[in-house]
């Protein structure tokens, strides 16, 4: 293996579905509606079209607030946006330290939002998170998103490593498919600790 390649929210942070659900319940809303309007028409959703750019977060917050009525209960894409920060997990950020000190190539692989511009201390810290990548390839920039296959030949041409030289690590089955097609070893991230186990087995590294 030469290189790494990270998901963000769900890997190195906490997985926003945790607010979610919070919201959710808080609500009283049924379980995973969020995560059902995503679903629903995945490439062409709101969702999709904000993580590409293509809409702005004010046109966001309507087209969500549409989807998510058509399926019974109108939530507001604001209200979404605001659950998306997650809790830096340390142990992942001390394993992405070993990584690279260990000679390998990392890149950050997210499908992100263009990002308010609060500066706080969380901001900061993330920011610091993101400049120990090699890379960062974030949706909101290349217009594209996982799981489309291009995202992962972006990073691959930014490393110069081929597919079949990569693990990657994402929270999401739908977005490790495609890495597993091209080649890449490919890790689910649930259970922190069970994911660093495997990462572990494939680079012959403890963490």
């Amino acid at each position: 293996m030469r290189a790494v390649l990270w998901d963000f929210g769900g890997v190195i942070l906490s997985s926003p579905f945790e607010a979610f659900n919070r919201f959710e319940s808080e609500r009283g809303l049924p379980r995973d509606l969020i995560r059902g309007v995503n679903a629903t028409n995945p490439d062409s959703n709101a969702w999709a079209l904000l993580e590409r750019s293509e809409v702005t977060p004010a046109q966001f917050d309507a087209l969500f607030a549409t989807e998510s009525a058509a399926l019974g209960h109108e939530v507001r894409g604001a209200d979404v946006l605001a659950l998306l920060s997650g809790d830096i997990r340390p142990r992942m950020v001390t394993a992405l330290r070993s990584v690279i000190d260990a000679g390998l190539l990392t890149a950050c692989l997210t499908n992100n939002v263009v990002s308010g511009g609060v500066v706080d201390d969380r901001s900061r810290a993330v920011a610091e998170i993101m400049g120990l990548f090699h890379a960062v390839v974030e949706s909101s920039k290349v217009g594209c998103r996982k799981p489309e296959p291009r995202f992962y030949e972006i990073a691959c041409e930014i490393l110069r490593v081929d597919p079949r030289e990569c693990v990657f690590l994402d929270d999401l089955g739908i977005n490790l498919k495609p890495a597993a097609a091209m080649g890449m070893r490919t890790i689910k991230v649930g259970d922190p600790d069970v994911a660093l186990g495997e990462l572990g087995m494939h680079l012959e590294m403890s963490f």
